[in-house]
């Protein structure tokens, strides 16, 4: 008895796993043929900024190396919340991918008390991208030069002034209400759906000034619209070195910059995600991409590991949480 059980035992492992094999086969085939369709890479910001040009890059260099279109589509909101949602609930086979920030991966964690992802357990990260210096943006109808001559006129109607960002819970955001903490004017904060529209409405001078990446600024900036009277990380911008640091301006204490990443929804394959890894770093390393992101755009390109990308955010998360709270910051 003891042999017939121990063989129909044996004979059902056999089963079991002969009818695994070919699901395993099936699925690392599917990996291998990735991708055999059009891939979506959600943007969660309106076109124009930092995201969606990155976005629009690597989709351009993807769509080259791997055969297939690949898609960016705009779903801005919430300080790109409304995306990250929407990618989190995607269906992880590497047809969806997102563009991913500070914003989106760092800061929502502590701002939204009722955040409809996990920025964590919701995604596969892919690669940290880019660094990018927020800058200190003015209406030329201001006429105003310096940080400290921004100050001046700031503390002449204190209350009254307010500064324009991306939208709530941006690093824009949190980087104006660094800066009215950190001078001691009381600020009013409005945010946008996103970098173009702000910026229209401080280059016409219905807002004074604003926070943001020198990457959407250039233009508006070239063509006289805007003025960039400063930098928020802790050492000047190659692609702009006449620029002081708001530190050397003279706000002690101002230091923060911003990043790109790109992700997945969790579950996505390993395979999918080391073989989006290994492109992105291929694109991230080109002649011609290095001379848009770089020395055109300002941003400081690094092209991580998943691994170590994971590691930064890790990091982010918990400084974010202590800056908002600080801050007092809010998602209205």
């Amino acid at each position: 008895m003891t042999i017939q059980r121990r063989h129909v035992l044996q004979a059902l492992g056999s089963l079991g796993l002969a009818a695994t094999f070919p699901l395993t086969r099936m699925a690392s085939a599917q990996d291998a043929a990735w991708p055999a369709k059009p891939v979506t890479y959600v943007v969660p910001f309106t076109p124009g900024g930092s995201t969606d040009v990155i976005g629009r890059t690597l989709c351009e260099k993807l769509q080259a190396a791997l055969g297939q279109p690949f898609l960016v589509d705009n779903k801005p909101g919430a300080a790109g919340a409304v995306g990250a949602a929407y990618v989190a609930k995607a269906k992880a086979d590497g047809y969806t991918l997102f563009g991913g920030t500070i914003s989106t991966h760092a800061i929502n964690a502590s701002l939204y008390k009722n955040l409809p992802y996990d920025p964590v357990k919701d995604f596969e990260p892919i690669a940290l991208v880019a660094m990018l210096p927020n800058v200190l943006i003015v209406s030329p109808t201001l006429g105003v030069n310096s940080v400290q001559e921004l100050i001046a006129l700031l503390k002449k109607d204190p209350g009254k002034r307010s500064f324009a960002s991306s939208g709530a819970g941006t690093s824009t955001h949190l980087a104006g209400e660094m800066f009215a903490d950190l001078i001691g004017v009381p600020l009013t904060h409005i945010p946008y759906k996103g970098t173009p529209p702000a910026m229209i409405d401080v280059s016409s001078g219905q807002v004074p000034f604003m926070f943001d990446q020198m990457t959407a600024a250039v233009s508006l900036v070239q063509a006289g619209k805007l003025k960039v009277i400063a930098v928020t990380t802790g050492k000047r911008m190659a692609l702009a070195p006449q620029l002081p640091t708001m530190m050397e301006a003279g706000v002690p204490g101002f230091e923060m910059a911003s990043w790109q990443a790109v992700y997945a929804p969790k579950g996505t394959p390993k395979p999918i995600v080391q073989k989006l890894n290994a492109e992105i770093r291929k694109i991230l390393a080109m002649p011609d991409v290095k001379d848009k992101l770089g020395n055109q755009l300002g941003m400081e390109i690094v092209g991580s590991t998943p691994e170590e990308l994971a590691a930064h955010m890790a990091k982010e998360i918990p400084r974010w949480a202590e800056l908002v709270k600080k801050s007092g910051a809010t998602p209205g």
